[in-house]
C-alpha cells in the first residue's frame, strides 16, 4: 500500500494554504480593478461580476454532475480566473460571450485536465484565445476609457497604442509621425489608453505585483525574466534605428505585457518549479512576446507567449532541477 500521495501543483511548503494564495492575489488585483471601474464604469462592474459568477458556475457543475467529487469553488481559482479573463476581454464586450468564454476557460482550461493543479495551460488565456479567435471583432473593439462611464452602449472606441505603432509602421510612416498620437508614459502608468480592461493602468499592475512579491505569492523571477527580456531585444532594435523601432518603454507599458507577465506568466501551476526554470520561462515569454509584436500579425503577442511557453514548462521541470539533499555528485 502507497503511504505517499502526490498531488498536482500548487505545493504549500509553509502556513499559506491554496485558498490564502488565491484570495492573496485577488486583494492584489483590487487596484487595477477600481481603475477600469473608474474608466470603463458599469460596463466594467458588470463584466466582471459575469466572468467571475459564470467561472464559480462552471466549474461548480462540472465537480458536481461530471466529476462527481469535491466542490472547490471557494478555494478562490476560479474567482481568480474569472477576474483575470475579465481583465483581457474589452469592457464593452457582449455578456454572452463573456459566459462562453468562462465556459471555455474552466471546461476546457481547467477541468478537462482534472481541475486545479493539473492544467497545464493558464485557463484565463485559454478563454481569451479561444474568444480572439471566435470572435475577432469584438475582442479587438477597444472602448476608450472614459471616467465615471455609466454607458452600456454607444460606447466610444479606439485602437490601442500597440495597434497604432504596428499600423502606422505598416503604413510607412516614421516613429516621429506615430508618437503624437499614442498616450504618453504617464498616460499609459495611469490607465488612459485603449486597451482590454485590466491591462490599461501599468501602475496598478505593478502596485498589484509588488503586493505579492511582499507577501510571497510570486517570486521576482519570471517577472523580472520576462520584463528584462522584453526590454533589452526592443532596446536593442530601438537603439539600431529610432525611426523605425519603439522606445523600449512603450513596449513595457502599454498592452497586455505588465498583466502577463505579474499575473498569468506567475501562475504558480501552469510555471516552473525551480528557479532557474522560471527564468528561462520568464526569457522565453519575453522573446516570443518581442517576436510576434514586431513581425506577426498581432499587435501584441502575451497571451501566446505565455501558452506557448506553458507547453514547454513539463520539459523544463524536467531538465531543470535542484539538488536534493545528499546527492552525489558525478564527475565527468
Amino acid at each position: 500500500m502507497s503511504l505517499l500521495t502526490v498531488s498536482g501543483s500548487p505545493h504549500v511548503h509553509d502556513s499559506q494554504s491554496v485558498s490564502k494564495i488565491m484570495f492573496g492575489v485577488v486583494i492584489s488585483l483590487i487596484p487595477a480593478m477600481l481603475v477600469s471601474f473608474y474608466f470603463f464604469g458599469l460596463a466594467a462592474i458588470l463584466l466582471t461580476l459575469t466572468a467571475v459568477v459564470s467561472c464559480m458556475a462552471v466549474e461548480f457543475v462540472i465537480q458536481k454532475y461530471l466529476m462527481k467529487g469535491p466542490v472547490t469553488i471557494f478555494d478562490g481559482s476560479a474567482v481568480i480566473t474569472g477576474v483575470l479573463l475579465a481583465f483581457n476581454v474589452p469592457a464593452n464586450l457582449p455578456l454572452w460571450m463573456v459566459v462562453i468564454g468562462s465556459i471555455v476557460a474552466i471546461g476546457v482550461g481547467k477541468m478537462t485536465f482534472g481541475g486545479l493543479g493539473k492544467n497545464p495551460f493558464n485557463p484565463a488565456l485559454v478563454g481569451r484565445v479561444f474568444l480572439m479567435i471566435s470572435f475577432p471583432v469584438h475582442m479587438t473593439n477597444y472602448p476608450k476609457p472614459t471616467a465615471f462611464s455609466t454607458q452600456l452602449t454607444d460606447i466610444v472606441t479606439g485602437p490601442t497604442p500597440l495597434a497604432i505603432m504596428k499600423e502606422g509602421l505598416q503604413k510607412g510612416e516614421s516613429v516621429s509621425e506615430i508618437i503624437p498620437h499614442i498616450p504618453e508614459y504617464a498616460q499609459l502608468l495611469l490607465g488612459q489608453m485603449g486597451g482590454s480592461m485590466g491591462e490599461i493602468s501599468a501602475l496598478a499592475l505593478l502596485l498589484g505585483g509588488l503586493f505579492m512579491l511582499f507577501k510571497k505569492i510570486i517570486t521576482w523571477h519570471v517577472p523580472v525574466a520576462y520584463l528584462g527580456t522584453v526590454l533589452v531585444f526592443t532596446g536593442i532594435f530601438w537603439l539600431a534605428d529610432p525611426g523605425y523601432h519603439f522606445n523600449p518603454i512603450y513596449h513595457l507599458l502599454s498592452g497586455g505585457l505588465m498583466l502577463g507577465a505579474l499575473y498569468m506568466a506567475t501562475d504558480m501551476v501552469t510555471s516552473p518549479m525551480s528557479k532557474g526554470g522560471m527564468l528561462i520561462f520568464g526569457v522565453g515569454c519575453g522573446v516570443l512576446t518581442v517576436i510576434i509584436r514586431m513581425f506577426g500579425a498581432y499587435p501584441e503577442g502575451v497571451a501566446f507567449s505565455i501558452l506557448i511557453m506553458n507547453a514547454f514548462v513539463p520539459l523544463i521541470n524536467r531538465s531543470i532541477k535542484p539538488r536534493r539533499f545528499g546527492e552525489e555528485v558525478k564527475n565527468g
